[in-house]
């Protein structure tokens, strides 16, 4: 096991396997930063039945925006240009969640309190990691993404709460988003997770990971008053 600390001058001397590993970690990270505003912005934002609410979607999407900066300048500090994402039609995001649109509030309350809260699961992996300058630019992304988790988890309870018709709406926007949650953990037989563990830039497994979300989500669910969706139907990843 990899335990050394890691600064961009010392990724010369690093075994290539290192520096291919760190590359796809901050790329995927970056892309999935810049996904979620690409999604909803266009249609959630001047739909959002409050001023308030306008705001805190504002605000969700100028914050992911920041975390894709912070992540942008920590692959350009080791030569990598990750700024193709900010292009990218959503169909070629790098994970399904993020391929589409959202155009009901809904889905986009079941994103933030899913998708949001897989993507704090994938920025915990971080914590202690070999390449310091990843660790470093983690407590305010997320500090940020548990206030996006807690808004989305609100949403969604405020909108179940709304009568049968509501209820049915925000259940079915929970099942779409279910199994894409799961399915952003990646495969449990996954041979470059080990690796990733093996170089101390992930603490968990895909499976370890997946299996902590659905205890810490389903719970959730159901105290919101909904039915925990299917594990295994439509999954594309198990």
């Amino acid at each position: 096991m990899f335990r050394e600390k890691v600064e961009p001058k010392d990724l010369e001397r690093m075994d290539p396997e290192y520096r291919d590993l760190l590359t796809r970690v901050v790329t995927i990270q970056a892309d999935c930063e810049i996904g979620g505003p690409h999604l909803y912005v266009k249609d959630i934002l001047p739909s959002a039945p409050t001023k308030t609410d306008q705001l805190l979607v504002a605000r969700t999407a100028t914050e992911e925006l920041d975390h894709y900066r912070k992540i942008a300048r920590v692959a350009g500090d080791f030569g990598v240009d990750v700024s193709f994402v900010l292009s990218w039609p959503n169909q070629k995001r790098y994970l399904e969640a993020f391929r589409g649109t959202i155009n009901t509030w809904e889905d986009f309350a079941v994103f933030g309190f899913l998708i949001d809260r897989v993507g704090r699961y994938q920025l915990e992996e971080f914590f202690g990691c070999s390449y310091q300058p990843l660790t470093e630019i983690l407590p305010i992304i997320i500090k940020e993404e548990i206030g996006h988790v807690g808004y989305g988890e609100s949403k969604t309870a405020e909108l179940a709460a709304k009568g049968e018709e509501s209820r049915a709406k925000v259940q079915a926007a929970l099942d779409r988003w279910y199994v894409k949650a799961l399915d952003m953990f990646g495969r449990s037989d996954s041979t470059r997770d080990q690796r990733y563990i093996y170089w101390g830039l992930k603490r968990r497994t895909n499976s370890q990971a997946r299996q902590e979300f659905i205890r810490e989500v389903d719970p959730l669910i159901e105290k919101i008053g909904l039915r925990v969706p299917d594990p295994i139907e439509g999954r594309q990843y198990l």
